[in-house]
């Protein structure tokens, strides 16, 4: 029989700590559908101990998924840590507390100040202390990669003497070749008592883009869980991604027997949902999910894959829920092209958000030749980050040109539905629409670290993506989206959903 191997799915934790990447409860919550729906084994839901509003987040999403999979919460091999997790996993009928801490030198000397022996009893009561809560404990030896084998060795045959039932892998920094790390499992394999009889687990970042490579190598020396997320998010590089193991996994799934649960037509819809909410853009090159995935521009490739899709496709993109081609929508589709399109791009809309989305689509349809996918995608995007946002945009006009000075007038919706008016000059005219926002919305102070601008179709009529990102006094970054047939549109919708999240931080 083929070998299961279980998905352990960390984009709401380790995808979260990607620079400028924070997600509010109800976002989580989506993703969170989403990977049920993509059948992950294991979700670690964040880090408890982190921040009250983590806590939180981890209580709820425990109780929300139920029995449908694992909820895992992280904690350092400190007692509160462990503590904290315990308590936020209360209402998990399938909860894991994932306890460890850094076994290479450099962790334990210049991170921990540490002696070996000294992190290896705090490895063991950490995980002792979480058998007081779940009988599903994780440890993670971070930086395993650079760790002193017989040390790492040592460490790990002392959790599982200790009750750890999976034990943590993590080339930390993607230093290792594939090979490389391969082998190091199959070490351990041979050397670590009671590792054949506990889940080996791989996790893999992506510092010299490996880290996909590495995770299945993991797997053919033996492991039988992979940690990834969507799009491959994360620390620096980023992490394997969950989509590229799921497709490997399945191609080769056969000679390497094994197999796992993904879902693999989910993949598409959950990398543009993590994309949207994360603000964390993708290369159109990026395998399984880019934009370019199933592309071809070169008439040799066109005809080829005329004749044959397979001479330069090894996948069918319909089954990772691509679509071989696009619909396109007018100004002139009527309610129900609109809703059979949404349909067919996997959202579900009650009858009043539909008419709001249809409300907005006529807008913006009006002022385009075609609506593609894409341009939808951008319109349920936009739909979501106005539903919860505590200040919305209602009337934007502005002024420019040459030798003019800009000027920008906005009306605002406020907390209660209360409206209020006023105008700014600048240097031009998003520097003067961000005034009169800030006079306005009177946020606390922040500095405006990112602008980015990109269309989302083709054509001169293409809709326009914004991004920002804030940085406040404490150092922390709001990421924060807009999209419009107008640009300065789109930049004053992502401004507000940035000054949205941080009034939200603050509040928490």
């Amino acid at each position: 029989m083929a070998r299961h191997i279980k998905i352990f799915d960390t984009t709401l934790r380790d995808g979260e700590q990607s620079a400028g990447c924070s997600m509010s409860s109800a976002e989580k919550l989506t993703i969170v559908r989403e990977l049920l729906r993509l059948k992950v084994d294991i979700i670690e839901a964040g880090f408890p101990a982190s921040s009250p509003g983590d806590f939180a987040s981890v209580q709820e999403i425990a109780a929300f998924v139920a029995n449908q999979a694992v909820v895992c919460a992280l904690a350092r091999a400190v007692a509160a840590d462990v503590e904290a997790a315990g308590e936020a996993l209360t209402k998990a009928q399938r909860g894991r507390i994932h306890t460890g801490l850094g076994v290479s030198p450099c962790h334990l000397k210049d991170k921990l100040n540490m002696s070996e022996d000294d992190a290896l009893n705090s490895a063991v009561g950490a995980v002792k202390l979480a058998r007081n809560y779940t009988d599903d404990v994780q440890f993670f030896a971070e930086d395993a990669g650079r760790a002193n084998k017989t040390y790492l060795a040592r460490v790990l045959e002392a959790v599982i003497q200790a009750g750890a039932t999976t034990i943590n892998v993590p080339d930390t920094t993607g230093a290792l070749l594939p090979h490389q790390y391969g082998e190091l499992i199959s070490w351990l394999l041979a050397h670590v008592k009671g590792a054949s009889e506990v889940t080996v687990a791989v996790h893999c970042h992506n510092d010299l883009g490996m880290a996909t490579a590495s995770s299945i190598a993991g797997v053919l020396a033996g492991a039988s869980q992979v940690e990834c997320t969507i799009n491959g998010i994360g620390e620096r590089a980023g992490n394997a991604a969950l989509e590229e193991v799921a497709v490997a996994l399945d191609l080769h799934g056969e000679e390497m027997g094994v197999e796992c649960n993904i879902s693999l037509g989910k993949l598409t819809r959950a990398s543009r949902l993590v994309m949207s909410i994360s603000g964390m853009k993708l290369s159109p090159h990026k395998a399984v999910v880019g934009a370019n995935a199933f592309a071809h521009s070169s008439g040799i490739h066109q005809d080829g894959v005329l004749k044959n899709p397979r001479t330069y496709e090894i996948i069918d993109p319909v089954r990772v829920g691509a679509r071989p081609t696009q619909i396109v929508l007018t100004g002139r589709s009527g309610r129900a092209a609109l809703k059979h399109s949404l349909a067919e791009l996997g959202y579900d809309l009650d009858e009043a958000s539909f008419l709001q989305v249809h409300e907005r689509f006529v807008s913006l349809a009006d002022k385009k030749a075609q609506m593609y996918d894409e341009d939808l995608e951008a319109l349920m995007a936009e739909h979501g980050r106005s539903q919860d946002a505590l200040w919305k945009l209602s009337v934007l006009q502005v002024s420019c040109g040459t030798p003019k000075k800009a000027t920008a007038t906005i009306e605002l919706e406020g907390p209660g539905g209360k409206k209020c008016t006023t105008h700014a000059f600048g240097t031009g005219p998003i520097d003067a629409t961000f005034k009169a926002i800030d006079e306005l919305v009177k946020a606390p102070q922040a500095d405006l670290l990112r602008f980015a601008v990109q269309a989302i179709t083709r054509g001169s009529d293409a809709l326009g993506e914004v991004s920002v990102q804030l940085s406040n006094e404490q150092g922390q970054v709001f990421s924060g989206r807009g999209a419009d047939g107008d640009i300065i549109v789109s930049s004053a919708k992502a401004y507000l959903n940035a000054i949205n999240r941080l009034l939200a931080w603050n509040k928490a």
